[in-house]
């Protein structure tokens, strides 16, 4: 899958790439983040604040890490993904997580089921970001929120530059030397790089429906986490 990346995925291809890697990906996130991955972790838990009695949906939650700390606080949280590969890792390391199987563009969720409704670094991969946040929209309670953790663009020119110097130039040589499957390592740096920055995504999450956008960006903007709400009824 040598190619550049577009926004225009398909479903299929993008699971079957991340069943390919779901046993190192933990590791190699580490590189995509520069070693951070941990820090915005705890740092987006402290923004959705889990607490005992709250129901919380985290989409493409992978192997689990962003699911457990929200269920380690009390939180009854359903870890989802379109990758099979993901979710078995998943059961592995966190058995008493309840991994369920599930496209962000149609999820097998009731409406205004979830208190909050997240999505770390897997927005860029659906193939219809605005249908995918709709979603999100639907099975969220009234009055509840959106937490969305993704690659953004460092708001330093120099330091932009420096990082995407590295996604494109560094990265794929560790992730020959280092992955299974380097070309999604690759596919991923390239999705980063196509992706919008903070002001575009704020504005299609408001137009899905969600209202007072706002976003906080971590280690000078490489990455950034929205947050919206649903109107109440």
């Amino acid at each position: 899958m040598s190619k550049s990346a577009d926004l225009n995925k398909e479903p299929e291809e993008v699971a079957s790439m991340f069943d390919g890697v779901a046993k190192r990906y933990d590791i190699m996130n580490d590189l995509l983040s520069l070693g951070q991955t941990k820090a915005w972790r705890k740092k987006a838990t402290a923004i959705i604040a889990p607490t005992s009695g709250m129901k919380i949906l985290d989409i493409a939650a992978g192997t689990g890490s962003s699911s457990r700390p929200l269920a380690d606080a009390g939180a009854e949280v359903i870890p989802a993904d379109f990758s099979q590969g993901m979710l078995d890792a998943g059961k592995k390391r966190h058995p008493d997580l309840k991994f369920t199987l599930a496209d962000a563009l149609n999820l097998p969720f009731g409406a205004d089921e979830f208190d909050v409704t997240t999505i770390s670094f897997g927005l860029r991969n659906t193939n219809d970001v605005q249908k995918a946040l709709a979603e999100a929209l639907r099975v969220t309670k009234p009055g509840g929120r959106l937490v969305v953790v993704e690659f953004s663009h460092p708001t330093n020119k120099v330091f932009r530059k420096i990082y995407m110097n590295y996604l494109m130039g560094f990265l794929p040589k560790v992730a020959r030397r280092l992955a299974s499957n380097p070309d999604a390592y690759i596919y991923l740096a390239q999705s980063i790089q196509a992706w919008p920055d903070q002001e575009e995504l704020a504005a299609k999450i408001e137009a899905a429906g969600w209202g007072s956008v706002a976003w906080q960006n971590f280690t000078f903007g490489i990455v950034a986490v929205h947050i919206a709400f649903k109107d109440k009824l």
